[in-house]
């Protein structure tokens, strides 16, 4: 009979937020990863059981977003050598721009965190889920991990000191993602940006994130809808993913607020003012890349307020 323990669920994510890159993400209420902690019988923490990641993952403490997390949080408490098991449950996709490693990372420092008691808040623990994603895409950034950990539209102001702000939510708010099943690593797409930018370009940028944020703070969904375009990044993704600009175009004629990649692809998002807009999205979705022979699946949620939970 297992010991018992705590099973805590930590949602997916979607990042960069067409205006935001490396700065902005937020959560949704599905997929997401499960992780469970339980009292261990020899020295340390140790992975023992990987479900769902067709063994594409480590089950080294040391080489897996979970385990890591995990255990910067123990090295810090003094705790190294407590017993502990870890399993992992992925019930998310690989590679498809929605935070996966971040979950696992959220996920792993909360459960242990929840399970030991410690008393530490969530923004307390942050720092070690951000180390453990950090062994997935080689960059220190919280903009998939905050909300995962935390909820909400997280917007970080510097992601080394972790200084960051849980955005207001205007009411109505709905994503629709969609995720088709080809494979973009973050590394790779993140090889792919140039290194220098038109001047002109990162005004407009700034124009239109501080226009974001004032709109989130104001309800103003027409300031919104004006402000959500991705001039910098989204020209030098978009040709990563099946179809982004018929899409975009299907989207933001059914009255999306904006359309653009999820983090880095190939997962798009539309962010809408209800439900039935998102909806009717995740319809023309299923239509055209039925058409196109590539397979698709869609997620419709609100902002998930809440991050990594106990279930």
């Amino acid at each position: 009979m297992s010991k018992p323990g705590i099973k805590v669920f930590a949602p997916a994510s979607v990042a960069n937020v067409a205006v935001g890159f490396d700065i902005l993400g937020f959560a949704l209420e599905r997929p997401g990863d499960e992780i469970i902690i339980r009292e261990g019988t020899a020295p340390g923490l140790i992975i023992k059981e990987i479900q769902g990641a067709h063994g594409r993952l480590s089950v080294d403490v040391m080489k897996n977003t979970a385990g890591y997390s995990a255990y910067k949080l123990l090295e810090h408490l003094g705790e190294t050598q407590r017993p502990l098991e870890m399993e992992i449950h992925k019930k998310m996709p690989f590679g498809s721009g929605l935070g996966s490693s971040a979950a696992s990372a959220a996920g792993g420092v909360f459960a242990v965190n929840e399970f030991l008691r410690t008393g530490l808040s969530k923004m307390e623990i942050l720092r070690f889920a951000v180390a453990g994603e950090q062994i997935a895409d080689g960059a220190w950034h919280a903009d998939n991990v905050a909300p995962s950990l935390l909820g909400g539209m997280i917007l970080i102001r510097d992601n080394e000191s972790l200084d960051l702000k849980k955005l207001p939510l205007p009411q109505g708010l709905h994503v629709c993602v969609i995720y088709p099943h080809v494979q973009v690593l973050t590394r790779e797409s993140r090889g792919i940006l140039k290194k220098e930018v038109d001047f002109q370009d990162v005004i407009r940028q700034q124009g239109n994130l501080a226009a974001f944020v004032a709109s989130m703070y104001t309800s103003d969904f027409e300031m919104m809808k004006r402000s959500l375009k991705d001039i910098l990044v989204e020209p030098q993704r978009a040709h990563l993913i099946p179809l982004f600009y018929e899409m975009q175009r299907l989207a933001l004629e059914e009255g999306a607020l904006g359309f653009s990649i999820s983090g880095a692809g190939p997962s798009m998002f539309a962010l809408c003012d209800n439900s039935l807009i998102a909806e009717k999205i995740g319809e023309k979705a299923g239509t055209l890349y039925k058409a196109a022979k590539v397979e698709i699946t869609v997620y419709i949620s609100r902002i998930n307020q809440e991050g990594a939970v106990v279930c």
